[in-house]
């Protein structure tokens, strides 16, 4: 059915096919920009995680910041954030960790407003078709001064192929837009677990120090006292 349409032609007598064809460069051109965009952000978050971890258990901190920075994925810039700001209060780091994955996610998020706003739009822009097709049909009605299927066929003819038009540009555009969201919630959860494991793996290690530090002088004056009394029974 399609195939035998003359598109051209009914762009040149609908102006709303005109809007709709708009609206469709629009959708496809932004929904290809953003999947290239994901395509270069995608990283393998687990390795990362695995190689931080281990510059963190080994004291190489500068190593871990460095190996975060320079992922592509959105853990690293936020994992390294996270790192960066160890020395902060808690509640410092928790504002950080928040600001990196609001910066991440509007980068995230461009564009994709424009998809979402075609998926509603489309539907409503197709209606108007439908809306200036009926009023099209009456007008020739009036014009001919006759009802007959060869008068009113092409305004007819406009109304329903304009919907379907915005149907066809609102079904993809709002299944492309529910992709790139679901996308976007997966890698910025990943992105905030590890970070905040990282975290925990800092505290721990920090903990585990100070720990060991508050038993070093007393196993030291344990052992000075028990030298002292035996130098006395010596004696």
């Amino acid at each position: 059915m399609f195939e035998n349409m003359d598109w051209i032609a009914a762009m040149r007598s609908s102006p709303v096919m005109i809007i709709i064809f708009g609206c469709s460069i629009v959708t496809v051109g932004i929904a290809i920009e953003r999947a290239i965009y994901f395509m270069t952000r995608h990283g393998n978050p687990d390795g990362l995680l695995k190689d931080a971890l281990e510059h963190v258990r080994n004291g190489r901190l500068k190593e871990a910041v460095w190996s975060c920075a320079s992922s592509k994925h959105p853990t690293g810039p936020v994992a390294a954030e996270v790192l960066k700001n160890m020395h902060l209060s808690d509640e410092a780091q928790e504002d950080k960790l928040q600001i990196a994955l609001s910066g991440q996610r509007l980068l995230l998020e461009r564009n994709l407003g424009v998809i979402g706003t075609m998926g509603n739009t489309a539907p409503l822009i197709g209606l108007l078709g439908t809306v200036w097709g009926i009023m099209r049909a009456f007008h020739d009605m009036a014009r001919t001064g006759s009802a007959g299927p060869s008068v009113v066929a092409a305004g007819v003819a406009e109304a329903l192929f304009t919907t379907a038009a915005g149907l066809l540009v609102a079904v993809p555009a709002v299944m492309l837009y529910n992709q790139f969201i679901r996308r976007i919630t997966v890698m910025l959860t990943t992105a905030e677990n590890h970070a905040r494991t990282l975290r925990i793996e800092l505290e721990d290690g920090s903990t585990r120090v100070r720990a060991n530090d508050h038993r070093s002088p007393g196993a030291g004056l344990a052992t000075a006292e028990t030298t002292g009394v035996g130098a006395r029974e010596a004696s």
